[in-house]
């Protein structure tokens, strides 16, 4: 299975131009896609979910054209997106239940099973009878998977769903995406570079609607090993720093600023070779719009 997207541009009626000719390739398994807010990830997940529009351009899915077929592709989509809204005073039992019967889930042990497996696979089986109101951010974002695998989908959209989430619910999290994702398109659409580095053997990074890097987490690191160096600096001093080089990241530690630049070769001899991670490819490629962070 595979998503195809080829040259998909979106304007919206206020001029912004969210998309400008992204094409990918998606395949089994989860993909990161990545971008500052604003970069246009949102627009494209919603186009892959059939909630709105583009102006140009193709999307298929295993064989089905996204665009014209929508009611095909929800028959096999799971959606997770951003902004999850709940009935708070309705229990996490019943309202799974509810969502299995607009999905088709129809025969009523067919459904019951259905929502006794999810409740349980995304740890909500015993708080099945508890009130939605009263969830923790972690609880209603694995009702919000719940929701999401419903009727077994093949492709499946999660859009920020690590945002506000404390340590643990994150880790808990991502280890049921993780799960999710061995036979199936997950596409996991964030700004936390973290998440991408520990689950995604596949990426892009977007900004402006533009797609700036395709590839695995690790292609795009080696792709930038050698040119990345890392410095301790005086504040009064990081201004200065700033014009005459590519800064990738400074980061506040122990009362010191430290620094990540890009340059193919050593800046001065005050500078320090790094071994980059995901956060240093990210920002190197936003960097090479024309932004520094």
């Amino acid at each position: 299975m595979e998503l195809v997207i080829r040259n998909i541009s979106k304007t919206y009626g206020n001029g912004i131009q969210a998309l400008k000719d992204v094409s990918l390739t998606i395949p089994t398994g989860m993909f990161g896609l990545v971008g500052p807010n604003g970069s246009g990830k949102t627009t494209l997940m919603r186009s892959i979910a059939t909630l709105q529009a583009v102006d140009s351009g193709s999307i298929r899915f295993n064989g089905i054209d996204v665009l014209t077929q929508k009611e095909d592709v929800r028959t096999v989509l799971g959606y997770l997106p951003q902004d999850f809204g709940v009935y708070p005073g309705v229990s996490a039992e019943s309202l799974l239940t509810h969502f299995a019967v607009l999905k088709g889930i129809t025969g009523r042990g067919d459904r019951t099973r259905a929502v006794e497996a999810l409740l349980k696979r995304t740890n909500l089986w015993t708080d099945r009878r508890r009130k939605l109101g009263t969830f923790s951010g972690g609880m209603r974002q694995r009702f919000g998977v719940a929701q999401a695998l419903l009727g077994s989908p093949k492709l499946i959209i999660v859009d920020e769903p690590t945002a506000g989430l404390d340590p643990e619910e994150r880790e808990r999290f991502l280890n049921l995406l993780s799960e999710i994702g061995e036979n199936v398109v997950v596409i996991l659409s964030t700004h936390i570079i973290e998440d991408v580095s520990e689950l995604c053997t596949s990426m892009a990074v977007i900004d402006h609607g533009v797609v700036r890097y395709t590839g695995s987490p690790r292609e795009a690191i080696a792709g930038i090993r050698g040119t990345t160096w890392r410095r301790e600096v005086d504040r009064a001093e990081l201004a200065e720093i700033e014009r005459n080089h590519t800064v990738l990241s400074k980061r506040l530690a122990g009362g010191t600023t430290i620094i990540h630049v890009s340059s193919a070769r050593q800046p001065d001899p005050s500078f320090e070779a790094v071994e980059p991670d995901l956060r240093d490819v990210y920002f190197t490629y936003l960097s090479h719009n024309g932004q520094s962070q």
